[in-house]
């Protein structure tokens, strides 16, 4: 049987924390950056961790299991 491959575009784009939670880096910070606010823009500069159906999505695209509870 073939190895399963994990989606790589997925890969690329989602980490997987130490605590087996993934995180992505926020959209928005590329331009148009002048009309955001100052507190705007901190928040899109800090990371976002995935919950519900976006944690299983990447779970299932990079074949990863479920963390022990």
């Amino acid at each position: 049987m073939p190895k399963v491959k994990s989606h790589r575009g997925t890969a690329k784009r989602v980490k997987q924390t130490g605590t087996g939670l993934f995180k992505v880096k926020r959209t928005g910070m590329r331009h148009l950056l002048r009309k955001k606010t100052t507190k705007q823009k901190r928040g899109l500069g800090n990371d976002l961790i995935l919950t519900g159906g976006n944690d299983r999505a990447a779970r299932t695209a990079l074949n990863k299991r479920l963390p022990k509870r």
